[in-house]
């Protein structure tokens, strides 16, 4: 067992207060494998910005929670050996279980998502409440959901591509009921490959800000995040279908909205298919150029180096280069 602290993390408190106060949303990328956390974490260094690294439960399956949080300890010691001081937070992504969540905290994580949207709203409350009591015995800050964010978790999933927007009338109840650090809602987004449902001529909506503005008067200061931003950049897309592989809809969120909503008052902001299809496709391309390869390093340290400039971008995005 691990405290995050031994680790050189910070939990989400102090990120989020500095965040809502300045108008940015701290960016939390979803990572699967070294050379995507190395990527984030050179642009970070670059950018000096503050981050949240997301793994997700099945992630775990991959790593293990103990080589995770050792990894990203090795990230922080690349800052702090750089003379820099910018915090870092190890999030556990769409925790679905309390003994998931425990594991987490137990083995060095200092942020945990409890995913019980899917849940009647009172069982997402008491869920929440007993992962919120734990997790705050340890220091461990918690995120909780709201609303339906559907669609696919994790890449090459299928999923449904429909949003149950959060009733802003409840955020209230739930925020003191469970005691939740902070709060993800559903405000036009999706999972997958489909984040926005576009309007029948092609175009695509805005995302509810009306929701947003409402949530945030019900609970002003309180830190509200936004899951499923990724732009999906159509040029990769191209690249996967031209060599070899099959992807048809996509529809990714405009990234002056998620800047927008950054203003607002959104603290925290998830980006997971980004990274993926870009390293897919970039592999996809020089495996298929390089048909004789056999080390996986032909692909590896190139995907570095495309993807460290995508979290560079990300970084603008959100607002946050600087506000370590």
């Amino acid at each position: 067992m691990y405290h995050y602290t031994e680790l050189g993390q910070v939990n989400t408190k102090e990120m989020f207060e500095k965040a809502y106060a300045e108008g940015y949303a701290v960016p939390a990328f979803n990572f699967i494998s070294i050379e995507q956390f190395n990527a984030i974490m050179d642009a970070v260094i670059e950018k000096r910005s503050p981050v949240i690294l997301l793994a997700s439960p099945n992630l775990h399956k991959q790593l293990g929670y103990e080589i995770l949080a050792r990894i990203v300890q090795s990230g922080i010691d690349r800052i702090h050996n750089a003379g820099l001081d910018i915090p870092v937070a190890l999030h556990l992504d769409h925790g679905m279980t309390f003994a998931q969540c425990v594991d987490a905290v137990e083995f060095g994580f200092s942020s945990i998502m409890i995913d019980g949207s899917a849940l009647p709203f009172e069982e997402n409350v008491a869920l929440t409440k007993k992962t919120v009591d734990y997790a705050h015995r340890h220091g461990v800050t918690v995120e909780a959901e709201l609303g339906v964010l559907s669609g696919a978790e994790e890449a090459g999933e299928e999923g449904s591509r429909t949003s149950l927007y959060t009733d802003p009338a409840k955020v209230e109840e739930f925020v003191k009921k469970t005691g939740c650090d902070s709060l993800a809602i559903s405000i036009g987004t999706c999972h997958g490959l489909v984040k926005i449902k576009p309007n029948p001529d092609g175009s695509l909506p805005e995302l509810r800000y009306d929701i947003l503005q409402d949530v945030m008067n019900r609970v002003p200061g309180f830190p509200i995040v936004l899951h499923g931003a990724s732009a999906i950049d159509p040029k990769f897309v191209d690249m996967i279908n031209q060599y070899g592989g099959h992807i048809e809809a996509v529809a990714g969120i405009p990234e002056e909205q998620v800047t927008k909503a950054a203003h607002m008052g959104v603290c925290k902001v998830n980006i997971a298919t980004d990274g993926w299809i870009s390293a897919l496709a970039n592999t996809r391309k020089i495996l298929a150029e390089n048909p004789a390869a056999i080390d996986s390093r032909v692909f590896t340290l190139k995907n570095r180096v495309m993807m460290k400039e995508i979290y560079l971008h990300k970084i603008d995005v959100m607002g946050s280069a600087g506000k370590a």
